[in-house]
């Protein structure tokens, strides 16, 4: 199960990316030169990140039927899923808790356009309706 102890690191974050970003499962070598073509890593780096990876479940793999050197890695997770439980952490660590303080220090100081506006307003709008729709299913 995805928790916050599951999270990837910050390098092994590097490695989801480009696993997510792959269509289907992606070898060892694939992901060491998307990589490497933002972060310079070592092939025994992405080795050690990438069991980190299996272990904590976040991806998975299948062993080549033509070559069983080779194998192809792919998520168990979603980057969504990932990013909800970091943005939570992020939250409860810095805002206490407190999801719209922590939405406005990050509006705070931030020039934005009127699309921007635009969107965050229609953002607010729905969550509004969200609440209004979470209320009615308790009672």
């Amino acid at each position: 199960m995805l928790n916050e102890e599951s999270l990837p690191t910050e390098r092994e974050w590097l490695l989801m990316e480009v696993i997510w970003d792959s269509e289907a499962g992606i070898t060892s070598g694939e992901i060491l030169e998307r990589v490497n073509s933002i972060d310079e890593m070592s092939p025994r780096t992405e080795r050690v990140l990438l069991h980190h990876l299996c272990r904590k479940e976040l991806v998975g793999y299948t062993v080549d039927e033509h070559d069983s050197r080779l194998y192809h890695y792919f998520a168990k997770c979603t980057r969504e899923e990932c990013l909800e439980i970091k943005r939570k952490s992020f939250v409860d660590t810095y805002y206490r808790g407190d999801e719209s303080m922590a939405l406005a220090s990050f509006i705070h100081g931030v020039v934005l356009t009127d699309d921007q506006i635009k969107e965050l307003t229609e953002l607010l709008e729905s969550s509004k309706g969200k609440k209004r729709a979470s209320r009615k299913k308790k009672r």
